[in-house]
């Protein structure tokens, strides 16, 4: 059950799972949240780079596609809002872009989608896979210095 809603949600089992803990014991410290959604981040982004080491170049995408989603959902759960769905995403991205217009967050995360794409599409190249997660460690930079 909680993989099928995993998937509905576009959310990872792990996300899930912490927000149930937190629910469950009824956490609602936006400093909480945002750790869980840093530490989820940093999780992911290591993950990307032992597949781009291994050469699974689309599932490298999809775990910096979660660390980059992770590091916008812990600024905003840093504010007391919480991010359900890719078009929250963009609206937050883009609000944050608007408050920080040099640090080109929008073209980041344009990035971040691209190699979300790639998992279902496997159509980039290692180059820009390679690329693409170096963009995401810039971005995931960027937005640690608003938790």
């Amino acid at each position: 059950m909680m993989v099928k809603l995993s998937k509905a949600e576009g959310r990872t089992l792990e996300e899930l799972v912490g927000e149930a803990v937190f629910k469950q014991f009824n956490v609602t410290d936006p400093e909480a949240k945002a750790e869980l959604h840093l530490k989820l981040c940093q999780k992911y982004i290591r993950e990307a780079e032992d597949l781009l080491r291994k050469k699974d170049y689309v599932q490298a995408s999809e775990k910096a596609w979660g660390a980059a989603s992770q590091a916008v959902k812990a600024v905003a759960a840093k504010r007391g809002i919480d991010l359900r769905s890719h078009g929250e995403l963009w609206k937050f991205i883009t609000t944050l872009s608007k408050e920080h217009p040099n640090w080109n967050l929008l073209n980041m995360f344009h990035t971040a989608n691209s190699l979300h794409i790639n998992f279902y599409e496997g159509w980039l190249t290692a180059e820009a896979v390679t690329n693409g997660i170096d963009t995401i460690k810039a971005l995931i930079e960027k937005l640690r210095e608003l938790v």
